[in-house]
């Protein structure tokens, strides 16, 4: 893959409608073949080796960011509906690698006047 202006091999795609019609040819498959959407799908599909190399293909230009993003968006769209679905875990594990997450506040507040009763009992002979 090449950044404009910089050496190395050339882009896999010379615009973003060309990759947008492999991106729609990866969902049209998922479809038919009732499989889920994942990004690292998408990105096997579209000729990458990995879900790293299509994320970094969106630094190319605007239109190439734009047209993964929303390829991404409608993967993690399909995931958040799967978390009313089932058993959520899966989904939910993916959302947190998109960057979201879960937060648990605990208030660890105490009451500084609150009262001890200690209460002392006599030790028999059988203790």
């Amino acid at each position: 893959m090449t950044v404009p202006g910089v050496g190395g091999r050339p882009r896999k795609y010379k615009s973003p409608e060309e990759m947008q019609i492999a991106i729609d040819d990866y969902f049209n498959t998922c479809d038919k073949q009732s499989k889920p959407y994942l990004i690292t799908g998408l990105a096997l599909h579209l000729g990458f080796t990995s879900r790293a190399d299509l994320i970094n293909y969106e630094g190319y230009s605007p239109e190439f960011y734009n047209t993964i993003k929303k390829a991404k968006s409608r993967v993690e769209a399909y995931c958040e509906s799967k978390i009313f679905a089932n058993n959520p875990a899966g989904a939910i594990f993916a959302l947190k690698n998109y960057g979201w997450r879960d937060r648990q506040e605990v208030d660890l507040a105490a009451d500084v006047d609150a009262q001890i009763n200690v209460k002392f009992v006599p030790s028999t002979e059988d203790d």
